[in-house]
């Protein structure tokens, strides 16, 4: 019986007769069967041309990706405990086998000696641009060095390695906790209040995010919310710091080692950024011009400070006060119940108007496929339709269930690429986790879930309207610091008024969400947007800081740059005796690439001006976002689709307006 994880060319897996042993077994064979595809490309008898060597090295990686997305997504959402363990194992056994991959000499020689060849020299497009990306991935990996320096480089490598997952290991793990007296706890909600309590009456909070943002929101004991806060900012501090240090030190060491000035210039080179003076002149540029807005937004939390206080003279806010004035704002000058707006966001009329907003502008069909072959009986499979071909599939699996996966992800599948005159059909799967319906009550979404379920269906689309010859260009494969845009820019319909009368109806009434409500909705959104954005920037401007002007063996320690860089860009002053970076665990997975999140946002905003400008429906503007952009993936280089898109250099006014400026 064929293995399930091998279903003929363009047919779905049929999810329901999935064992642990199919999933083992098809990790060994195609381990063996890519192992045989390298060999082949390793000993090319012929002269090496761009299908004996570059296309191969594609068709080796695309089966070998297909099996590794299936078995990282089912690792998550498999309702079978052994499958999931397996599939574990599976994950570690074919990571270590892409990273011998990406450290064979064997194929970086095949790749430079074809690269040599007068056919090579001749690619124009996606192809000159596969070849020149697959040989400085290599070069990037210590291939261009001699070879005691490529057995340094492997040193500081696995040196690197092992400090990021102590960094990591030491915030997960780290335990602190205050104990507060009642009267200390007041403000809290009483369900609140019942998880907390301890033996003796008092309350036990911890620095885990359902316990400290809720105190830090609503406590009213200024004491208790600065005492949390000291703790929460010095979350790993007693190991973190010096592992810290020396992650700073070693990674200044690789970076030079393969000819690059800082670390930052080796993580910008092969991004949009290109290099990190771009990033500092994007991050000072975004500061000076979101400082005005901060400074309002700082200006109506003293306000209200002063009358909560009954003291005009107070003219400053701690960072630990800000959260819950925040929060006296919202409620009290804005007046926005989360909780009755939700009454206007059923999940299946969401799902209705996410479907009919995305089958228009990008002129699709969505058809649902009848008892679908699928991992749990409550995930429903699509066809993506064009003309009435089928073009792409995705899954959904809505719910939670004990064990899944707890947030909301995209999760690709099988890639775009061209099979000689066949296109293998992209598949992904949105896995989310919203609330079930119930006898009384059907399942309402808080508007926050509604923005989430926009933004991951545009990585969805992403994923699924690819169109590239390349797997290794396909879909979500682009720069770092561009695969939030087709996201952030889908987050959009889920505030524009024209977009939600589609489908925001009240349950009950069926009626449409009123305009007060929506100009209620819009006037929070922007509640302390500046002060939000300027924490934003002092996160990348200081990630950025450490990666490419500070000196890790010098007289400064990573606090004192803390200290600095807060006071200069906050308006929060930086609470004394605290040790932030040492908790802050986007120092290892974004190490000079913070940047990225602000970076992408302010592309999808000024790309959304151009929907603003021709109407947020308008279908021709759909379908150029499309073909321009979606269908791509990173086939073109990004800042060029971008500007081809936009018919102009890009601009950060629209993202300044989004926020309020």
């Amino acid at each position: 019986m064929q293995n399930p994880f091998f279903p003929s060319h363009n047919k779905e897996i049929d999810f329901r007769i999935i064992t642990k042993e199919h999933v083992s077994d098809a990790t060994k064979l195609v381990m063996e069967r890519s192992k045989a595809d390298l060999e082949n490309i390793y000993s090319v008898g012929l002269e090496r041309t761009f299908e004996n060597t570059m296309l191969a090295l594609d068709n080796m990686y695309n089966s070998l990706v297909k099996v590794n997305e299936v078995i990282s997504l089912l690792a998550y959402v498999h309702p079978d405990d052994d499958i999931r363990n397996e599939c574990l194992s599976s994950i570690a056994e074919l990571g270590k086998f892409f990273n011998e991959i990406a450290l064979s000499e064997e194929l970086y020689n095949a790749v430079k000696d074809y690269s040599k060849t007068s056919e090579a020299e001749s690619l124009a497009g996606h192809r000159k641009k596969y070849l020149k990306e697959t040989i400085e991935e290599f070069e990037r990996n210590g291939f261009a060095l001699p070879i005691e320096k490529r057995n340094e480089l492997k040193i500081i490598q696995d040196k690197l390695s092992d400090l990021g997952i102590q960094f990591e290991s030491n915030i997960s793990s780290y335990q602190d906790s205050l104990i507060v007296t009642a009267e200390q706890i007041k403000g809290l909600p009483e369900d609140y209040k019942k998880v907390h309590i301890t033996e003796d009456g008092n309350y036990k909070i911890s620095l885990e995010y359902p316990s400290f943002v809720p105190f830090m929101k609503y406590s009213k004991s200024d004491d208790a919310r600065k005492e949390l806060s000291k703790r929460y900012k010095n979350k790993a501090a007693d190991k973190n710091l010096e592992i810290l240090k020396q992650i700073l030190i070693e990674r200044e060491d690789m970076a030079k080692l393969l000819g690059f000035k800082t670390y930052a210039a080796y993580r910008t080179e092969n991004r949009m950024a290109k290099n990190p003076q771009n990033v500092w002149k994007f991050e000072i540029e975004l500061k000076d011009k979101v400082r005005k807005k901060a400074e309002i937004d700082y200006e109506e939390l003293l306000d209200v400070k002063r009358k909560y206080k009954s003291d005009m003279s107070i003219n400053s806010i701690e960072s630990w006060e800000a959260a819950f004035y925040d929060n006296i704002l919202l409620e009290e000058k804005y007046q926005l119940d989360n909780q009755k707006l939700k009454e206007y966001f059923e999940v299946n009329t969401v799902i209705d108007g996410l479907f009919q907003i995305t089958q228009h502008l990008y002129g699709l069909k969505f058809e649902e496929v009848k008892s679908p072959n699928v991992w749990h009986d409550e995930v429903r499979l699509y066809n993506v339709l064009e003309d009435d071909r089928n073009i792409a599939k995705f899954y959904l699996d809505l719910y939670p269930r004990k064990n899944k996966y707890g947030h909301a992800a995209m999760f690709g599948m099988i890639p775009g690429k061209q099979m000689g005159r066949d296109y293998q059909l992209p598949i992904a799967s949105l896995v989310c986790n919203f609330p079930r319906a119930n006898e009384d009550m059907p399942a309402l979404m808080l508007h926050d879930d509604v923005v989430t379920f926009f933004h991951e269906f545009g990585h969805l689309m992403h994923d699924l309207l690819t169109r590239t010859e390349l797997s290794a260009q396909a879909g979500t494969n682009v720069a770092r610091d561009f695969v939030e845009m087709p996201s952030q820019i889908f987050e959009n319909w889920a505030w524009d008024f024209e977009a939600l009368k589609l489908f925001a109806k009240h349950y009950k009434t069926k009626e449409v969400l009123p305009k007060d409500f929506y100009d209620k909705m819009i006037l929070s959104r922007n509640v302390g947007s500046g002060l939000q954005t300027m924490q934003q920037i002092f996160y990348g401007i200081l990630d950025l800081t450490y990666h490419d002007k500070y000196n890790p063996n010098g007289e400064e320690s990573t606090t004192d740059i803390v200290k600095k860089l807060q006071n200069e860009i906050t308006l929060y002053k930086f609470q004394e005796d605290t040790h932030f970076e040492a908790g802050f665990g986007h120092l290892n997975g974004y190490a000079a690439g913070y940047y990225s999140y602000l970076w992408a946002k302010v592309f999808s905003e000024d790309m959304f001006s151009v929907f603003i400008r021709n109407g947020v429906m308008d279908k021709n503007t759909g379908i150029k976002l499309r073909k321009v952009v979606l269908e791509k993936g990173s086939s073109v280089d990004e800042l060029e689709m971008v500007k081809e898109f936009l018919g102009r250099e890009p601009s950060q006014e629209a993202f300044l307006k989004s926020i309020g400026l």
